[in-house]
């Protein structure tokens, strides 16, 4: 096996947190089998921490990309990872790599004035705050309503799966009630609501306090 891609929360079907040694056990195969790890960051780089998920777990990866995020939200991604790894690219090495949109001056420009931010003091302990309050809020407002969910959250990466079970991988997250999620969605289509049960929630810094 040459490598292993994964995010190392899942986003890509609601927010399910690795469960607790998935991550480690990941990189101690990879590295006793000479695999190559590579973290997909583009939803959790710089989101749930200013290094992302590798520096939020203490599990670091041969290899990351990374996606609009670095351009302040513009059309933009990036790869990176291990000297032994990047030197095969060009100019160091014999592997070609290049994009209508590498290093645009406009994105990157935006990327850096958004990683000036990130840097401020307090920012994602005011952000970590904000987000728990609001999924504590929509918990308890289920719970009120009697609709069974299965909340989960990471940083500002959230999401309430309508489940009377919980939420650890793929099989689970199936399971969901979509039905309920549909009759949820149409009562709430006067205020924006993502439209579907495996789609992530995320909050942003400047929403007011909840």
């Amino acid at each position: 096996m040459a490598c292993i891609i994964v995010e190392p929360i899942a986003g890509n079907m609601g927010t399910v947190p690795p469960r607790e040694g998935f991550l480690e056990g990941l990189r101690a195969i990879c590295t006793e089998e000479g695999i190559v790890l590579i973290f997909d960051e583009v939803m959790t780089g710089f989101r749930v921490a200013y290094g992302g998920a590798q520096e939020l777990y203490g599990v670091t990866p041969d290899m990351t990309t990374l996606g609009k995020i670095i351009g302040g939200g513009l059309p933009v991604g990036a790869f990176g990872g291990k000297k032994e790894i990047m030197q095969y690219l060009s100019p160091s090495g014999g592997v070609y790599q290049a994009g209508t949109l590498s290093g645009n001056p406009l994105a990157m420009t935006a990327g850096i004035e958004t990683l000036k931010l990130l840097q401020r003091e307090g920012f994602y302990q005011e952000l970590e705050e904000k987000s728990a309050c609001l999924a504590a809020g929509i918990a308890r407002a289920a719970k009120d309503a009697g609709y069974p969910i299965f909340p989960t959250r990471v940083g500002s990466m959230f999401c309430a799966f309508f489940t009377r079970g919980e939420v650890h991988d793929w099989t689970t997250a199936a399971a969901c009630d979509t039905g309920a999620f549909a009759c949820f969605l149409i009562d709430r289509l006067q205020i924006y609501v993502l439209f579907c049960q495996f789609i992530n929630r995320f909050l942003d810094r400047s929403r007011p306090p909840v």
